[in-house]
């Protein structure tokens, strides 16, 4: 665009490929591209996309350098960069600010819009308490530029229930049930899982019923969303039903919607209620995911089916390159305890390496360890080497451990 003769670039279009920049080449360069901006008109599009990656990247001192300048050019017109500093504020947790930033925009008579008041509602729900929180409210109903929606009432209810006013925080919700929007179901999403906070199953169920009547396909997100709030107050029989209810539309079948149910079954030990529905997704062709394993491998060992556990752990390791799952200390506790009972060397010597590459080696691990090899008469060089990779200390018996070796 930029090399067509006569073509003249907006500021929307500069806005855009600041935005790019951001993307594909990093913010320093997108710096740099701000300050080459031809005009002011320019930098005022563009400046919303550089402050919005200083947010995601939490990084409060260039934002605020930022904000200093554009208000010495006098661009700070409208409340989405102040909003983007409050979200900062909030997201570092220095919820004090949020009303400076208030201030500031009354100052310079920038309207507030629904986003504003909704972070100073929750930023004075934080710091000063319910009371100050209801005179932001108050002050949004008198002010004729806002409508108060759904996403206020759902914000204001959530200074309640943090607060622990359950009746209040109930009236606030039903009020916002009114104001939820007949296209759309994200409010839904939100209240019903408000609702759960309150441990209100009628709730719950109610928005859930209400939400069906939106138009358009209801997502594998909404049914996540409510079984994990129906799991979560221990009605697994209409958990059973929500997920039936799934199971019989679903197009394709997403893991993550069978995991939540999957996951209550282990919790309350119900090991064969876990395995049938394991057996039902992978007919239904479910594809497990790392949670599917983990899951499974905690019920397995709960259940002293170990080599079950130890399977699934072996398949959980798989998909370890593609995110963050780590077993607990205790599942690798009970299955390192249950090599050295049954002298299982195969997956010992596996078991060693597994919790060496990733990191989640410790002293009672090694020690179970070598225990077995010294009650095999086998040597236990791996163990020793791997333990000082790891940095791991020795106490009173693991030195007397290694010295039996020698022994």
């Amino acid at each position: 665009m930029e090399t067509q003769n006569g073509f003249r670039m907006s500021p929307v279009d500069h806005a855009v490929k600041l935005e790019s920049i951001i993307r594909l080449h990093g913010l320093r360069e997108a710096e740099e591209y701000f300050k080459r901006l031809p005009n002011t008109a320019s930098r005022k599009a563009a400046c919303l996309p550089l402050l919005h990656a200083y947010v995601e990247r939490r990084d409060t001192e260039k934002a605020e350098v930022l904000m200093y300048k554009l208000n010495e050019l006098g661009l700070l017109v409208t409340p989405h960069p102040f909003n983007e500093m409050m979200k900062l504020y909030m997201a570092t947790s220095r919820c004090e600010k949020v009303p400076l930033v208030i201030h500031e925009m009354k100052q310079n008579n920038v309207p507030r819009n629904v986003l504003s008041y909704n972070i100073w509602i929750s930023a004075c729900g934080e710091v000063s308490g319910v009371a100050s929180a209801e005179m932001v409210y108050k002050e949004m109903v008198n002010d004729k530029n806002v409508q108060v929606g759904w996403s206020t009432l759902s914000t204001l209810a959530n200074v309640y229930i943090k607060a622990r006013l359950v009746d209040k925080a109930t009236l606030v919700l039903r009020n916002a049930e009114k104001k939820l929007s007949n296209c759309n179901r994200l409010g839904y999403v939100f209240l019903i899982t408000q609702y759960a906070s309150l441990s209100d199953k009628e709730g719950i169920l109610r928005l859930w019923e209400a939400s069906k009547e939106v138009g358009g396909r209801i997502t594998c997100v909404n049914y996540m969303c409510v079984l994990s709030c129906v799991v979560k107050l221990g009605d697994l029989v209409e958990a059973e039903r929500i997920f039936l209810e799934w199971e019989s539309s679903c197009r394709n079948y997403d893991i993550r919607v069978s995991n939540i149910l999957l996951g209550a079954y282990v919790r309350n030990g119900m090991i064969d209620e876990a395995e049938s529905l394991h057996l039902r997704t992978l007919e239904r062709g479910g594809c497990p995911n790392y949670k599917t394993w983990e899951i499974l491998t905690e019920g397995w060992v709960k259940s002293q089916n170990m080599d079950k556990a130890i399977s699934a752990l072996r398949k959980g390791c798989v998909m370890l390159k593609h995110c963050d799952w780590r077993p607990s200390h205790d599942i690798l506790m009970a299955m390192a305890e249950y090599f050295e009972k049954h002298g299982n060397f195969e997956d010992a010597n596996w078991f060693i390496r597994f919790i060496h590459q990733r990191g989640l080696a410790s002293l009672p691990l090694f020690k179970s360890l070598l225990r077995m090899h010294l009650s095999a008469k086998r040597p236990a060089f791996d163990i020793l080497e791997m333990m000082e990779k790891s940095k791991i200390e020795m106490d009173d018996e693991t030195s007397a451990l290694v010295q039996a070796f020698d022994a």
